[in-house]
């Protein structure tokens, strides 16, 4: 409206003028939304408490006031805005958001713990107020994109960090021994370290093939992420890194043919000391040692993940509208595994998967939900990723590299989802990781298309 009536500059939409970069707390201040990433940490066996049964400690509390402080904050910005202008194609994917929210909160109405899963739902939908904040903040006054990206790597760094600092007082709450497999450090409660972990080596390998800072500290931060992911002894963690990873070689190789070079020689390299490896080690022992020694009924069953998978399909099969948000696949698989015999019911865990998670937790339509969402951020952010379309839009070309990087985090983020179910829980880091991953692929997008309805506007006289 009024903000038609003057020229619009690109770096003024892109957030990308000299100088604008905050100190790292004063980014928090800014924007506490990066908060959530963060988790918090809670300084607690995994699965210590039974939230089916209502039993909450101090650690559960101060979750909920975390995101309870920083969504009051997100609502009464909100409250505050005379009018919420963002394009229709990012409201769209809010509409599945909160749809999706509303189909958790009607779950509660046939779990087995209504009120935990009344209670998670509520969460869900405080965090997505935080990332509708963000959105229409950004839409206004863009972030420094770049720093978005900067500031996640390092609170990722800050969570791997903090696991190692646990290690030696507090060995049970982010490290496990299995037989055939080894020492695990997973993180537990205080850190993912899997996704944290690819999240630093993701983002350290882009800057690096980029040039986007200090090669010296690319490098070392890459090898810090690879370590990480790697000392976890999750196949998943490191198939979705090495995917994620071959996705950012194969988009450098196209941007020049000095490139394009590289990484066919750098591929070719690596075929010939692969088979030379193979050779001298033998396939059947790399074999065994990707596997952790693990027989072929464990590999074929994903370590009994398919079992799981099972069960959640067929009852929703049997029962549509699904088990009832975050208690219900709980309850009803201690029933189906045990019937009858006490069993912790937060050491069952989840559905280890993400998207079959959203199965369960309320049914074939919120499933559907969620893919519509995803699909339509991914095919969003992926328009505006295209080369042409973004140098015809903004000669800045830092907004096109946050969101190349960040639609590759999101890849990353379902990769490692279809092993794990975090990524759409809240209360987990990995869940607000996602959700802030998000919020920055839509920003980015809205500030897009602003630019591109800016251009096609008259001067002003």
């Amino acid at each position: 409206m009024m903000q038609s009536a003057r020229r619009i500059d690109d770096d003024e939409l892109t957030g990308m003028r000299p100088g604008k970069r905050l100190s790292f707390v004063n980014f928090l201040k800014r924007y506490p939304i990066f908060l959530l990433a963060f988790g918090p940490p809670i300084f607690r066996p995994h699965g210590g408490i039974d939230a089916t049964k209502g039993v909450i400690d101090f650690w559960a509390f101060f979750q909920v006031v975390f995101l309870a402080a920083i969504s009051s904050r997100a609502i009464f910005r909100l409250m505050a805005v005379e009018s919420i202008l963002i394009p229709k194609q990012i409201r769209s994917i809010l509409k599945y958001a909160f749809f999706l929210g509303l189909l958790y909160l009607a779950s509660a109405t046939y779990s087995p713990s209504r009120p935990v899963s009344a209670a998670y739902s509520i969460l869900y939908i405080l965090a997505w107020i935080c990332v509708a904040e963000f959105l229409v903040d950004a839409y206004k006054n863009p972030p420094d994109w770049m720093q978005c990206l900067f500031s996640l790597r390092l609170i990722s760094l800050l969570l791997l960090a903090l696991a190692f600092l646990t290690l030696p007082f507090k060995p049970d709450m982010v490290m496990s021994f299995e037989p055939g497999i080894g020492i695990r450090i997973m993180g537990g409660t205080i850190a993912p370290v899997g996704s944290a972990a690819s999240i630093i080596a993701i983002i350290s390998a882009y800057t690096f093939l980029h040039s986007l800072e200090s090669k010296g500290r690319s490098v070392v931060l890459f090898l810090v992420g690879l370590a990480g992911t790697l000392i976890t002894q999750s196949r998943g963690a490191e198939l979705a890194l090495f995917l994620c990873l071959a996705i950012l070689f194969a988009g450098w190789a196209k941007t020049s043919k000095r490139s394009a070079y590289i990484f066919i020689s750098g591929f070719m390299a690596l075929v010939l000391f692969s088979g030379v490896v193979i050779g001298v080690a033998g396939g059947g022992r790399l074999w065994n040692t990707f596997n952790r020694g693990q027989d072929a009924a464990g590999i074929a069953s994903a370590s009994g993940r398919t079992d799981i998978w099972k069960f959640v399909i067929q009852y929703c099969i049997a029962h549509p509208q699904g088990m009832g948000y975050e208690a219900g696949f709980r309850v009803l698989f201690r029933d189906y595994v045990s019937p009858g015999i006490l069993v912790v019911v937060s050491m069952i865990g989840n559905a280890h998967n993400t998207f079959l998670q959203v199965l369960a937790d309320a049914g074939w339509l919120a499933l559907a939900a969620y893919l519509i969402m995803m699909t339509k951020t991914v095919a969003l952010g992926w328009r505006f990723a295209r080369k042409h379309i973004a140098a015809a839009l903004a000669p800045n070309r830092a907004p096109l590299h946050a969101l190349r990087c960040v639609l590759v985090l999101l890849i990353l983020c379902f990769a490692d989802g279809m092993n794990a179910a975090d990524f759409g829980l809240p209360l987990r880091a990995a869940f607000y990781t996602q959700n802030l991953i998000v919020a920055i692929i839509l920003g980015i997008s809205a500030n897009m298309i602003e630019i591109s309805r800016a251009k096609k506007m008259p001067a002003a006289n």
